[in-house]
């Protein structure tokens, strides 16, 4: 499925920022955190990235817009947290669950990488939670690589 990629209206980034620390946090309780850490480590994230609401040089959200000109998700990508201005990440990417398996995230994967390119990375980098199988394949199919894998055990 053909997407292109849509920088989002700043004016829509409030409503985008506060479902984004929710989805967060959520993602974050699921991983083992507590609610409360979970919120304030989502908050926190966003609020690095997002001073005062607004994006940090180099951050970039997309709207992933279909072939009709409709929104289907979003794209926030930007510059690591390292010292190598050459590496890059995806913050989040998500596509509307009635979408799933259309070749939206992949193509809108594919369009991140050459945006990247462009603004002079050399390396893109990502965060799936382990849980998050789906993902995980298909970002592998894409070239990307494990490079550490943190794991828990309940013992309740």
């Amino acid at each position: 499925m053909p997407v292109t990629l849509r920088p989002q209206d700043n004016a829509l980034l409030p409503a985008w920022l506060a479902r984004s620390r929710h989805a967060y946090a959520v993602d974050l309780v699921a991983a083992g955190q507590l609610q409360d850490e979970a919120d304030r480590l989502a908050a926190a994230s966003l609020d690095r990235a997002f001073p005062a609401g607004v994006p940090s040089p180099g951050h970039m959200v997309f709207d992933v817009m279909d072939t009709d000109g409709a929104a289907v998700g979003y794209l926030w990508i930007g510059p690591d947290t390292s010292d190598d201005p050459g590496a890059w990440w995806v913050w989040d990417i998500e596509i509307d669950a009635d979408k799933y398996g259309r070749g939206f995230e992949r193509n809108a994967m594919l369009l991140g990488e050459e945006y990247a390119r462009s603004q002079g990375a050399h390396t893109l980098g990502l965060n799936v939670f382990g849980s998050n199988l789906r993902s995980r394949i298909l970002y592998e199919s894409l070239g990307y690589e494990a490079v550490s894998a943190k794991m828990r055990k309940r013992l309740t």
